[in-house]
């Protein structure tokens, strides 16, 4: 097995025999065509209510055309604290979330494949250093049950770092 795969797998609390993510990692892609350019990155809170960016936010275009990252079945399509979201449930348990949207092209219900169209993007996400960003998250789970990763994972992309069994790191 691939590397990159063993710690998707090891990250999203899979055993690498119980998880279909070879096949699967390989169905996910960008939201954003062409591959978009990070504009703030992912930051997991140390605790889960605390502050943090459960996402990453991608640059793009007001009006641009978003895709699904990976083949499911739309979770959820709406209005969350003044801002459309429209959410993803992937078959192995995932769900992908995509915000500011405008002009949704999809029900909650509907089959997607990886690259099927959302909506588009919506101008004036907060923190957002260019005109439009697409906030793409990845969690397992909800309430706080939830546990969130960089997306980025999905397509082999995300930072790697690794960090000592035993807790601290050495001091130097």
């Amino acid at each position: 097995m691939r590397p990159k795969i063993l710690i998707l797998l090891f990250l999203l609390g899979c055993a690498p025999l119980s998880c279909a993510a070879p096949a699967a990692a390989a169905a996910y892609a960008w939201p954003l065509r062409p591959r978009p350019h990070v504009a703030r990155e992912f930051s997991a809170p140390a605790q889960r209510w605390e502050r943090g960016h459960r996402g990453v936010d991608l640059e793009a275009a007001a009006g641009q055309t978003v895709y699904a990252a990976g083949p499911g079945t739309v979770h959820f399509v709406g209005i969350v604290d003044g801002t459309m979201v429209a959410s993803v449930l992937h078959p192995n348990g995932l769900l992908t979330t995509y915000e500011p949207l405008a002009a949704p092209a999809v029900a909650v219900g509907d089959t997607v494949d990886a690259g099927s169209p959302l909506a588009a993007v919506a101008a004036g996400h907060p923190g957002c250093p260019v005109e439009a960003c697409l906030h793409w998250g990845l969690r397992r789970g909800s309430g706080h049950a939830a546990h969130y990763f960089d997306p980025r994972l999905l397509i082999g992309s995300a930072p790697v770092r690794l960090l000592p069994l035993g807790g601290d790191p050495p001091e130097s």
